[in-house]
């Protein structure tokens, strides 16, 4: 296997071959098989490792395998970032807002990462998922209470790699490269998932409301998926699940699916 196309070649001809015999399997569960097949734990796992050995052939040189300088990093007790978001987030517990401090005494990069229970008020590393975004911190302002208003922006999929629990939480993280969805697939299943979605939020997309204007206008997939997966009505454990999901069109089948599932539970 060269690089990431050949593996989602590999999904594709699986999935065509057992379409063939009437065995219907999706894009996201051809991937995770392809993964099994080659002895790997899941499609992510393989997927990183490949877009490392992508990113590796593109410069013609190694890329370095060490882990990167431990991040400042915020677990959020009921939230979970996708990238390209900008929103507040609030920030009341003394190691985050310490981690915080040492962001915007260096280069305003912070990890941030949902933890599992939300009310654990001091979540360990057990506690916490192994993937969020990178954010970069915008500015911050401190109310009656103490608490920090802190305004991120969501830059990028990252996994951790090791925790370094100090003065704050810090870690060490693989950044996941942004994958770029192609192809009929990716067509058909973003256009699917708009009209999905007018039907389950109940909006008229071609006159939509304000906050909604973005959404016809998404061509990449896997930022429509993102984008949808903030607007579903799930639970932490299941936005979670769309984070993790490196793969833009299998992430997109999965916000499809998430939200038959709603419609056919109402």
């Amino acid at each position: 296997m060269r690089d990431y196309r050949d593996a989602k070649a590999m999904a594709r001809t699986l999935r065509q071959a057992l379409n063939a015999k009437s065995i219907s399997l999706g894009h996201s569960e051809s991937l995770e098989l392809v993964a099994k097949l080659l002895g790997f734990q899941d499609w992510n796992v393989l997927a990183a490792i490949i877009n490392t050995e992508v990113a590796a052939g593109a410069s013609g040189t190694p890329v370095p395998q060490t882990p990167s300088a431990a991040v400042p990093t915020i677990p959020l007790r009921d939230l979970v970032l996708f990238p390209h978001m900008l929103l507040p987030i609030f920030v009341a517990r003394d190691t985050s807002k310490r981690a915080v401090e040492r962001a915007f005494a260096t280069d305003s990069r912070v990890f941030a990462i949902a933890q599992k229970r939300v009310d654990d008020d001091h979540p360990t590393p057990d506690g916490l998922y192994r993937f969020g975004v990178t954010a970069r911190l915008l500015d911050q302002a401190t109310l009656k209470d103490g608490t920090l208003k802190v305004s991120v922006q969501a830059l990028g999929r990252a996994s951790v790699l090791r925790f370094d629990a100090g003065e704050f939480l810090a870690a060490e993280i693989a950044e996941i490269p942004e994958q770029s969805g192609t192809g009929g697939d990716a067509a058909s299943l973003s256009r699917l998932a708009l009209d999905a979605y007018q039907t389950y939020a109940h909006v008229d997309l071609a006159a939509p409301p304000q906050v909604l204007t973005l959404l016809p206008r998404l061509r990449e997939p896997g930022m429509l998926a993102d984008t949808l997966a903030q607007l579903l009505r799930i639970g932490i454990g299941g936005r979670q699940e769309l984070l993790e999901t490196v793969d833009p069109v299998a992430r997109l089948e999965k916000v499809l699916a998430l939200m038959k599932t709603d419609q056919e539970a109402a």
